[in-house]
């Protein structure tokens, strides 16, 4: 439900009692579908279905450096394109420390952000993907 806010595994987890997922972006059609809902409704966050593989199972090589190349989307098991190639997906040239997302920014403070949400204008970049650390508080 819209007004509920959430860490982002609880977030998982009501949408799995449901028998649904939340959202993954596996396309620039449904990446644009998505971020027009955010505009129109004027939402402020949402998390989604993305996640950083840095859990027990995900020393794979071609997972590492999980910053880069760790990413996936839980709801399908897809993975993301690596961060470093900015043409994939639509992570924000910005974020807390002006740096390109996924920034981990939060690893200072001993939080990892390893959970994919979109942020709208957060940081003057338009409706853009930010790594957040997943026991923020979201819709």
């Amino acid at each position: 439900t819209r007004s509920l806010e959430v860490d982002w595994l609880d977030a998982r987890n009501i949408c799995r009692r449901h028998c649904m997922d939340a959202v993954s972006l596996e396309t620039p059609q449904e990446n644009d579908f998505v971020k027009q809902r955010i505009s129109r409704g004027n939402v402020r966050y949402i998390w989604t279905s993305g996640r950083k593989c840095n859990f027990a199972g995900c020393d794979r090589p071609d997972l590492q450096p999980p910053n880069e190349n760790g990413w996936f989307w839980s709801g399908s098991g897809a993975k993301i394109g690596p961060t470093s190639q900015r043409n994939t997906g639509d992570w924000s040239q910005t974020g807390g420390y002006n740096q390109p997302q996924p920034d981990n920014r939060e690893a200072a403070q001993g939080n990892d952000e390893s959970c994919l949400s979109i942020l709208n204008n957060f940081y003057n970049d338009g409706i853009k993907w930010h790594d957040v650390a997943c026991h923020h508080i979201k819709p």
